[in-house]
């Protein structure tokens, strides 16, 4: 269409566009698009006399795809559809789509002016780690498994190329799968982290990749296993380090020999690194030129991190710990926008949570220390375990040791005399558990906040083991205690409040501290043979199983989750509302593929997103014994022989839209 004389002019036009609460509705997805999207020709939109504004939104919810249609199966497929109700009655539909920003392993345009591989793997020394595993085939290592994002602006930014709005993505890559020889590669890479530069059309919210940025971790130490991450409410990335390394090496973590291969590709030496420096918290920053500069947080825990949610206060952090016999953890910051210092705290429940009860939250204090008290304990004083603790895997028949269970295992721990402070943040998981903390959570994932009702949610991957009744791993105590074991999960959510006094009767300086506990959502475990969509799901295919990202969007009133199961043959993104307790597929990843990266912004620039990674395509086990033969081929042929994943976003189709209003 065109302007005619009396339509407004460019900067009424973009005026009016930053006022639409959505649309397109966009996502950081994963693989060449099913359904189409549209062009990227410009396109002029007339605004109407009198905007129209949301009033609700729901989605219109995609069938799993099936074995009718494999190359449904094998990629990223998306058939659903976002209808918005706005306040004056009428309607608009729009059809969901996805583009890609880059397939990991492409060559794309670095910041500086030259070409850089999407996801590869850099040393200590910013040099390439390279792929030596089979003799004339050597590469850049690179990885398949993108995660954790965020979808950010800066003020002032300015990067060449941008014709549009600025936008950056912070976008982590957990792991590498296998090397060419097919040798397991988990955790024995240094964990990359990219700034992208995003060109956003102002005119229809589409989002283009212009720059890649490697973020320098030689600061940091390096990352380690990054796995999910959110946005701040000042703007910056909140990272993680998931299956923090074991220093006493007694299996309640990730052990020391994948620590060592770990350290000889970072640093060229197998003893460099040391495990106290993994299992923090990184802060990423995001600078107007498109760079990007980390600090890594050693106050918030050293715990199996998968992701923090920060409340509005913006001082108070819940966090989910992806551990068997894990916690829920909280730390309250002395200071706004600043995670360098502050207490940490973790959940013990006074009553039982269960399938249908409320657990009662007594918060425990940990310990309150800076970043730099810890940092210093590692790196200046250079701390063993033993200087820290005694931790031994035999009753030693002494009443000043304690027993607790981790990860399944027992073991008896003391605290060195003095040494309470580094315990508590490097010795997390076992000083928790000695402080009687419940640990009872089997990979408590993925954590975020409904501010307007004071709750907040937390991914349960599974429940099982440490949270079953009378499991070998399961503590009375803990007050955690389901019936039965359900591997698809669930979705625990907590309500929150102020006036809270810890265990040693001090007050708790926040008002989003979480005082009850009870099931929002629970998925529903099936027989392979009893699958209705015949692929050999074992939990139900219309119900969650083993959610891992969650993000709450409080303009759409809807709690969206990412999967991480090993239940369901394809994984998929939901969407939850609060208010109308449906639940609706988006979107389906690849066969084999972990759904990940999840993040939702309500607006930029008038535009909301939703991003979701994901990682491993055709990451085949036993669950897959039906579809694998006739998937593997084309999963190979989409994502270059499955060393390959995707990252983009979903967006609506048409991209553009014309929405026309009468005036009232």
């Amino acid at each position: 269409m065109t302007h005619s004389a009396s339509q407004p002019t460019r900067r009424e036009l973009i005026k009016w566009l930053a006022s639409i609460p959505f649309l397109p509705l966009g996502a950081m997805a994963t693989s060449a698009a099913l359904v189409g999207c549209g062009d990227d020709k410009d396109q002029s939109i007339a605004p109407p006399i009198n905007p129209a504004k949301l009033k609700s939104a729901t989605f219109t919810p995609m069938a799993a795809p099936t074995m009718a249609n494999p190359a449904a199966m094998a990629m990223t497929a998306v058939a659903s559809a976002m209808v918005v109700t706005w306040d004056d009655s009428s309607k608009t539909e729009y059809k969901l789509a996805h583009k890609t920003f880059f397939k990991t392993g492409d060559s794309v345009d670095d910041l500086n002016g030259g070409k850089i591989l999407a996801g590869g793997y850099f040393d200590i020394h910013n040099k390439k780690i390279m792929d030596i595993s089979v003799p004339g085939k050597e590469r850049h290592f690179f990885s398949d498994c993108p995660d954790g994002s965020s979808l950010l602006t800066v003020k002032d930014a300015k990067v060449a190329g941008v014709v549009g709005n600025t936008v950056f993505a912070v976008v982590q890559f957990e792991y590498a799968t296998r090397d060419l020889a097919g040798t397991d590669m988990y955790g024995k890479l240094p964990s990359p982290i990219a700034v992208l530069t995003l060109d956003q059309d102002p005119k229809t919210g589409h989002l283009k990749l212009v720059k890649y940025h490697n973020v320098d971790t030689s600061s940091a130490h390096g990352l380690w296993i990054t796995c999910g991450a959110s946005l701040s409410p000042w703007g910056t990335h909140l990272s993680s380090e998931e299956y923090e390394p074991d220093a006493f090496d007694q299996g309640i973590g990730t052990d020391v020999e994948t620590l060592q291969a770990f350290s000889k590709n970072l640093y060229g030496n197998a003893a460099t690194a040391n495990p106290y420096n993994y299992g923090h918290m990184p802060e990423v920053i995001v600078n107007k030129d498109g760079s990007g500069k980390i600090v890594k947080h050693f106050c918030l825990g050293r715990i199996s991190h998968e992701l923090i949610q920060m409340m509005p206060d913006q001082r108070t952090a819940l966090m989910g710990d992806d551990y068997t016999n894990g916690a829920l953890f909280m730390f309250v910051a002395d200071k706004e926008k600043d995670l360098s210092a502050g207490n940490l705290y973790a959940a013990k429940y006074t009553s039982e949570l269960n399938e249908s009860s409320k657990g009662q939250i007594q918060w425990i204090h940990l310990g309150h220390a800076t970043s730099k008290e810890i940092d210093d304990l590692v790196n200046v004083r250079k701390l063993k375990p033993q200087d820290i603790m005694d931790s031994v895997k035999e009753d030693p028949n002494d009443v000043s040791f304690t027993q607790i269970i981790l990860n399944k295992k027992t073991l008896w721990v003391r605290v060195k005399p003095g040494m309470e402070k580094a315990a508590a943040f490097l010795e997390t998981h076992r000083y928790a558990a000695l402080k009687g903390a419940s640990m009872a959570f089997t990979k408590m994932e993925g954590t975020s906040v409904n501010a307007k009702d004071k709750v907040a949610y937390s991914a349960l991957a599974n429940i099982q083991d440490s949270m079953i009744r009378d499991h070998a791993a399961w503590r009375k105590e803990y007050n955690v205690a389901f019936a039965k074991t359900v591997k698809a999960g669930g979705v625990v959510a907590h309500d929150m409040a102020g006036s809270k006094n810890d265990d040693l009767g001090k007050a708790i300086q926040s008002d989003w501290v979480p005082y009850q506990s009870y099931m929002l959502l629970m998925g529903e475990d099936i027989s392979a043979d009893s699958d209705p969509l015949g692929v050999g799901n074992t939990a139900h295919p219309d119900k969650i199983a083993s959610p891992d990202n969650i993000k709450f969007s409080e303009a759409l009133r809807t709690l969206f989750i990412g999967e991480d199961s090993g239940n369901h043959v394809n994984n998929y993104l939901w969407a939850y509302n609060i208010d109308s307790k449906k639940l609706d597929r988006l979107l389906s990843c690849p066969a084999g593929a972990e759904a990940t990266g999840l993040h939702a912004v309500d607006s930029i620039n008038g535009w909301t997103y939703i991003m979701s990674n994901f990682q491993h395509p055709g990451d085949w086990n036993g669950l897959h014994v039906k579809v694998k033969d006739q998937l593997d081929p084309l999963i190979r042929a989409n994502f270059n022989d499955r060393y390959s994943a995707e990252v983009g976003y979903l967006t609506a189709d048409p991209v553009a839209p014309s929405v026309e209003k009468k005036k009232a």
